[in-house]
């Protein structure tokens, strides 16, 4: 697995959404297994049936070619990547030698329509080689927040929400649960992974919002106006839940405290789902165990000088 961005952790926890032992073997480079319908993970770039790993060189690499598995048919392009610029390696130099190889292993080279694609992914101190299988479709740049119906100031980026989406558990069949949907970013990246999604908000005007994204990139979605602390939804009816806590002038909050409103949301979610992620410009870990969550992972993802989220993972 070729991995996006530049937090691993991040980007390998999602992973896990998709598959199994997951294995970070260099910067930007991944093994898994198990892996199933990974064409939605934000995270990862491609995904490669492994023929094997050697050292980040041409020659090395050569050697896994001229020994790699002919159980296939048809044309081939090779694709060579030195992930993250760290190995200085000539890509073009490794596709054209790696190319001579797989003719002389009978195949015919299609740069254009391939069958087939070879990709040697190059990184600190191994080159992983294999057949793709999956690349992610990479369009977030087509929803931005500013390209959306509704917008509001401190919209989450696509990618990371789709991101979170996944790690709460979205996927074709499971239903997820946005308790302060916002626009409703988070609710569209779940829904494009095939995920039934619900959101819930306070504010009529965040409720009509969110309805309008829903319809210009779903099929389908509900949305509520109602309070996080007291949902409207039954005992464990939802998958996962997915909490991106009001931040910075977002925080003050009429009636409440944030931090009132974080716990009584954090019990309210463990009522309704089995696992859930809060996102937060603090560390909520004692409000989501006061609330009877465990905290299975955190990371601090920074987003510029003035914000780090901090992305707990619950279960």
């Amino acid at each position: 697995m070729e991995l996006a961005g530049d937090d691993d952790a991040f980007a390998v926890r999602e992973a896990e959404s998709r598959c199994s032992a997951v294995d970070l073997v260099a910067p930007g480079v991944a093994t898994a297994r198990g892996v199933e319908a990974p064409e939605t993970l934000a995270y990862t770039r491609r995904v490669c049936r492994l023929v094997g790993t050697c050292e980040p060189d041409v020659d090395a690499a050569g050697a896994v070619a001229r020994a790699a598995s002919t159980d296939r048919d048809g044309t081939v392009a090779v694709r060579a990547r030195d992930v993250r610029g760290l190995t200085g390696i000539d890509t073009q130099a490794v596709e054209r030698r790696l190319g001579r190889h797989l003719v002389e292993r009978g195949f015919d080279v299609d740069l254009d329509d391939p069958d087939h694609t070879f990709v040697a992914l190059f990184s600190s101190g191994i080159a992983a080689l294999g057949w793709l299988e999956t690349e992610t479709v990479r369009d977030f740049a087509a929803r931005k927040p500013t390209e959306k119906p509704f917008f509001q100031p401190g919209s989450m980026a696509p990618m990371d929400a789709r991101a979170l989406a996944n790690i709460a558990g979205a996927a074709p069949g499971r239903r997820l649960l946005d308790p302060m949907c916002g626009t409703g970013g988070i609710l569209v990246e779940a829904g494009l992974a095939g995920a039934t999604v619900v959101g819930v908000d306070a504010q009529a005007k965040m409720v009509r919002g969110t309805r309008r994204n829903l319809d210009a990139y779903l099929d389908g979605g509900t949305v509520l106006r109602g309070d996080a602390t007291r949902l409207p939804v039954a005992d464990g009816s939802f998958d996962g839940a997915v909490l991106d806590v009001p931040y910075g002038r977002q925080s003050k909050v009429a009636g409440d405290s944030l931090e009132g409103l974080v716990g009584g949301t954090l019990s309210e979610i463990r009522r309704v789902a089995s696992r859930a992620v809060v996102v937060g410009d603090r560390i909520w870990n004692d409000a989501a165990e006061a609330a009877g969550w465990t905290v299975t992972d955190r990371f601090d993802r920074r987003v510029h000088a003035s914000l780090t989220r901090y992305v707990h993972v619950l279960g």
